[in-house]
C-alpha cells in the first residue's frame, strides 16, 4: 500500500474570480520514499502539501495516507515550514518536546526519542539555548528535530531551506540526507531548486504552471548514500539539463 495516494485531486479557491490552483493531480508515494515536488512559484506545490497535511480541503478527487482519507491535520504527518516558527521563550529542549508534552504523553514515551533526534540533527550541545541565540540553520534543525520527535510517519517539508544562505543550505541538505538515511521516514519536499530536488529525492514530480498539474514523473538514477559532491557529476548535470528543458516547456 502506498503511504500517500492521490487521485484526480483538484483545488479551486472560490471568489469573484475563482482561482483554479490544482487540476487532477495523480500521485503515489511509497512508504520510506523521498519525493520532491518541483516547479515554478505559484504552480500549487505548497497548496498540494497543505492538502496532504490536512490544512485545506480538496475541491475534488481523493487523498489518503496509509489507506485513511485525509480530513484534518494529524500527528501521522509532521510539517516543516520555511520558517522554523519556534517558541522564542522556550529553549531548544523545550521546543523539541513541546508537541508530545502538550498532548499529555508521559515523559517516558518521548524523552529518549527527543534525545535521539537532537543527536542526529547535531543539537545535543545546544539544548539550553534560546532560539535567539541560534543561527537560521540551527533554528531549522530544531524545527526538524521537533517534528521527528512526534514520530510522524510522513514528513512534509515546504521549502525548509529557502531562506538560508547558499553555504548553510548545502549543510542542511547534507544533514537531511543523513537523517533520512537513518530514519527512512516518508518525505514530501517542496522546492523550486532543481539541484536540491535531484540531490535529495528518489522521485521528482515536475509541476506545470497554474493550474498545477503533474507534468512529468522522474526517477532519480543516482545511488544512495549521496553527498554534495554529486552536484558536479555528469549524471547529475545531464538530469539537470533535462529537467530545465521540461520546465521551460
Amino acid at each position: 500500500m502506498s503511504d500517500i495516494a492521490i487521485s484526480k485531486l483538484s483545488k479551486t479557491y472560490p471568489g469573484i474570480t475563482p482561482v483554479h490552483a490544482l487540476d487532477e493531480i495523480d500521485l503515489q508515494v511509497q512508504a520510506g520514499e523521498f519525493v520532491a515536488l518541483l516547479g515554478p512559484s505559484g504552480c500549487g506545490k505548497s497548496t498540494l502539501l497543505n492538502l496532504i497535511a490536512g490544512f485545506e480541503a480538496a475541491s475534488d478527487g481523493t487523498l489518503s495516507v496509509a489507506g485513511t482519507a485525509i480530513t484534518k491535520p494529524g500527528p501521522d504527518r509532521g510539517v516543516v515550514f520555511q520558517e522554523a516558527a519556534l517558541f522564542p521563550w522556550l529553549n531548544v529542549w523545550e521546543n523539541v518536546v513541546f508537541g508530545p508534552k502538550i498532548a499529555g504523553l508521559p515523559r517516558s514515551q518521548y524523552e529518549d526519542r527527543a534525545r535521539e533526534m537532537l543527536e542526529i540533527t547535531g543539537l545535543s550541545g545546544f539544548t539550553k539555548h534560546l532560539p535567539v541565540q541560534l543561527s537560521g540553520g540551527m533554528r531549522q534543525r530544531v524545527g526538524i528535530a521537533r517534528v521527528l520527535t512526534l514520530g510522524s510517519k510522513v514528513l512534509l517539508m515546504d521549502e525548509p531551506f529557502g531562506a538560508l544562505d547558499a553555504q548553510t543550505r548545502l549543510t542542511m541538505q547534507e544533514l537531511l540526507l543523513s537523517v533520512w538515511q537513518t530514519l527512512r521516514t516518508t518525505v514530501v519536499f517542496v522546492t523550486h531548486d532543481i539541484d536540491e530536488a535531484i540531490l535529495l529525492a528518489d522521485t521528482i514530480y515536475v509541476m506545470s504552471a497554474r493550474p498545477g498539474r503533474i507534468a512529468t514523473r522522474i526517477t532519480v538514477p543516482i545511488e544512495r548514500p549521496r553527498s554534495i559532491d554529486l552536484i558536479t557529476g555528469d549524471v547529475f548535470n545531464r538530469l539537470k539539463r533535462d529537467i530545465m528543458q521540461q520546465m521551460r516547456h
